[in-house]
């Protein structure tokens, strides 16, 4: 009989190399040989951790045979400082085991410090090219975005909830929606978590969701994509959507102090330069579409809605004026606006909402809701939408609702921008766009 308790101590892993604490001590450590040079007299091995890699030195008589790149090893040796190596510390190898080796060469120099690829090219090589340092830093970087979500949100009293991806009615209305055949029953894949999210405010007024979010679109920009990452929150009993916006605000701050803590290597890998989120200028819509008009002397072509080259201009402009790398656009016009926004009372042209625009791109959507059962009926009724094809969703309306507004940031544009890549796939893990199922 074997019990087992959960406490057996894992391998030694990159923070406890790089931090110095065990030098000249004996470790053991597992990973794939990311490069390897026979100087005649010494090998040099890099290895390939978790994080980060670590250099290790052998003698030649302690290779094994055949040893070559991405073969996954165990080896033990002693830990000492070498300042030429890399994060300051390498191994003397003593002992080394191969685990495996690969049955054909990798398809991609992973040791090279950029592999210079086109994306076309490397798409389809995507479960090679993640192995590379650059790429595996610009997925640590998204982890701490989404850690930073969570942990913060927790910390402000929010309940994090796990909503349907299979629904029977779209949120955002359009066309923009796939459709599947569910048990003989007309079904879609979720464009959002509004509905629910709306709902569960009714349940524990603060909540957010980290989820999948699909969009049918038939674009080929290298901003969208047809299925990304949503960081969503929605938040009850707020004075004005400007609550919402100080929620998203301390996020940031949040969320650029651990990135600046905990994942200093990926940043210095990458030259990632982190913005501040200590003041983030606010503008509305029109005002913010004629300042940069006027500046870079250009004419507005749609009064309704923001082009992405509108977006960089009043990003360069925030920039310019404000020292700022984030602008709040604010009071987008009713018509552009899904049916859930609620319009301004003082001007119902425009609504309560916003835009997030980080370095000239948009990367979160946001507002107050219409909370008031026959409002909501209203709103949509001038709309041409029957209220009976959203029986459940008006329910929370219908038996009481608090003044409530929330936002969804895309997880991949936040990374793309923040990397500084000049397209969203380096910045999904397995990117899905029109024409792309595999990998």
């Amino acid at each position: 009989m074997k019990f087992v308790t959960g406490a057996s101590k894992q391998p030694t892993v990159w923070q406890d190399l790089a931090g110095g604490g065990l030098n000249n001590r004996p470790v053991t450590v597992h990973g794939a040989v990311h490069a390897l040079r026979d100087m005649g007299g010494v090998a040099f091995l890099t290895l390939r951790l978790a994080r980060g890699t670590v250099q290790c030195v052998c003698p030649p008589d302690l290779l094994p045979e055949d040893l070559c790149e991405e073969c996954c090893v165990e080896l033990s040796g002693s830990l000492r400082a070498e300042p030429r190596a890399p994060g300051g510390v390498e191994i003397a190898v003593e002992e080394i085991a191969v685990l495996s080796r690969p049955a054909a060469p990798m398809p991609v120099p992973l040791s090279k410090r950029r592999l210079g690829l086109h994306l076309d090219t490397g798409l389809p090589l995507r479960p090679a090219v993640l192995r590379h340092e650059r790429a595996r830093a610009v997925f640590k970087l998204q982890e701490g975005l989404a850690r930073s979500f969570r942990d913060y949100l927790t910390g402000e009293g929010f309940t994090e909830i796990h909503t349907p991806k299979i629904v029977h009615a779209g949120a955002e209305g359009g066309s923009n929606i796939f459709k599947l055949d569910y048990f003989g029953k007309k079904a879609y894949l979720a464009q959002s978590p509004q509905f629910y999210k709306q709902t569960m405010v009714g349940v524990y007024e603060r909540v957010f969701e980290i989820g999948p979010v699909f969009r049918a679109e038939k674009h080929a920009t290298p901003r969208h994509l047809n299925e990304y990452t949503g960081l969503d929150l929605e938040m009850g009993y707020i004075h004005s959507f400007y609550d919402v916006i100080e929620v998203e605000t301390g996020y940031l701050q949040y969320a650029m102090a651990l990135l600046a803590k905990e994942y200093a290597q990926e940043l210095a890998l990458l030259g990632v330069d982190l913005p501040s989120a200590d003041k983030i200028p606010c503008l509305r819509f029109d005002e913010a579409k004629r300042l940069a008009a006027e500046r870079y002397g250009y004419r507005i072509r749609d009064p309704y809605d923001l082009e992405p080259e509108e977006e960089a201009h009043i990003g360069r402009y925030a920039k310019e004026e404000y020292g700022s790398d984030f602008v709040f656009v604010t009071h987008y016009p009713s018509k552009k606006r899904p049916f859930y926004a609620m319009d301004d009372p003082d001007d119902p042209r425009y609504t309560l909402s916003f835009d997030l625009l980080f370095r000239g791109l948009e990367v979160t959507t946001g507002g107050q809701r219409v909370h008031d059962y026959a409002s909501q009926v209203a709103k949509m009724e001038a709309r041409g939408m029957d209220p009976a094809d959203f029986e459940s969703y008006l329910m929370i309306h219908k038996h009481g609702m608090p003044p409530h507004g929330g936002l969804g940031v895309g997880l991949e544009r936040l990374t793309m921008q923040l990397c500084g890549l000049d397209n969203i796939r380096y910045a999904s893990l397995f990117p899905r766009d029109r024409t792309r199922l595999e990998p």
